[in-house]
């Protein structure tokens, strides 16, 4: 039944030269030592003894695959959810070795071998219950792109079974121009109102607003953006007093404790030529077109979040899966220092 290996530390050793080389040469498991033989890390250990192409041996007495893997879940951390994704990848013919550094796994293109051609992913192992942390996320996915390889998620659930998502960096652009307007709209409680020619012109320059009727119905956000570039001017429908911007970001604060939170992205995705609309329905912040929205699909779903945002990874399935079913793509946007738009995409490797 197989070839033999001996335990020892962290590693099974195969002395025999030509089982050594036979095991290395099928499927690149383990590392040449000088004299021949193979030294195989605890995950290779692990699969081939499952697979039965591996004895493993302790001062001569055969082990078990449960034995094995209590003895490497002593010395290889969150190995259950580890060993499900390195085990999913060898099955779909992928040769995956362990990475000692900032990474759990790399794994090279199919057909490939670490001979001829450099790792092509970047593998994270994570557990459902793990938290989704998007400084961290983003850390790691700059490491990525300099070192030009694919960051790839598999996360685990309660069963077992894999969902993997591609990790990447992305900077949004759309197409839309804007000219100068002058248009005045009525603040009637949380909601403005423009009416008349300047409902026109805010719409045809940058697709402002929701057309109702003769009028055009704004959001906080894009008040606060317009009257920040001179282009409108808020009245109380009440008072009829002219509305400052310091006084009408203050009510909008007041209404919506986020606001500020949100104002920064959808600030900088007008700046790239996107037009930004609530993305209420999606449960997400906003839904972005890269053109006029009666011409173009929405591409994007973004939901804000601080940079120190922590979350469950059920929450960040559920906003991938939603995206995916509506044919978009969810980005989300950390305002940190900078803001920074991460996409998640679930894929099948």
């Amino acid at each position: 039944m197989g070839m033999a290996g001996e335990l020892v530390g962290d590693s099974v050793i195969i002395t025999d030269m030509a089982e050594g080389s036979q095991v290395y040469n099928k499927g690149h498991y383990g590392y040449p030592l000088p004299g021949g033989g193979v030294e195989l890390d605890l995950l290779e250990a692990l699969y081939l003894l499952e697979c039965g192409k591996l004895r493993v041996q302790v001062t001569g007495k055969d082990m078990d695959h449960a034995s094995l893997f209590r003895r490497a879940a002593r010395s290889v951390e969150r190995l259950p959810a580890l060993y499900l994704v390195y085990r999913d990848l060898r099955h779909r013919g992928y040769i995956v070795k362990m990475d000692q550094g900032d990474f759990d796994l790399r794994v090279y293109p199919r057909g490939a071998n670490p001979h001829s051609s450099p790792a092509k992913n970047w593998v994270l192992a994570i557990s459902e219950r793990d938290a989704f942390n998007i400084a961290a996320l983003l850390e790691k996915s700059e490491t990525s792109l300099r070192t030009r390889k694919d960051l790839l998620l598999g996360v685990v659930d309660e069963e077992g079974d894999i969902t993997y998502y591609t990790v990447e960096a992305v900077e949004p652009r759309g197409m839309t121009e804007e000219s100068a307007t002058n248009a005045e709209g009525a603040l009637i409680g949380d909601t403005v109102i423009v009416l008349g020619e300047g409902a026109d012109l805010l719409y045809g320059n940058g697709y402002y607003g929701k057309r109702i009727g003769p009028m055009l119905q704004l959001s906080l956000l894009e008040t606060a953006h317009l009257m920040e570039k001179g282009r409108l001017e808020v009245r109380s429908v009440r008072s009829g007093q002219r509305l400052g911007r310091k006084g009408f970001l203050c009510k909008a604060r007041r209404s919506q404790p986020d606001f500020t939170l949100r104002m920064r992205a959808y600030q900088d995705l007008r700046s790239r030529g996107m037009v930004v609309k609530t993305g209420f329905k999606y449960g997400t912040h906003f839904r972005v077109y890269e053109g006029d929205p009666s011409k173009h699909h929405s591409r994007y779903l973004v939901h804000v979040v601080p940079d120190d945002y922590s979350t469950v990874w059920a929450e960040i399935s559920r906003a991938v899966r939603l995206a995916h079913g509506v044919k978009k793509e969810i980005l989300f946007a950390s305002s940190g220092e900078r803001l920074r738009y991460v996409k998640l995409t679930r894929v099948r490797p």
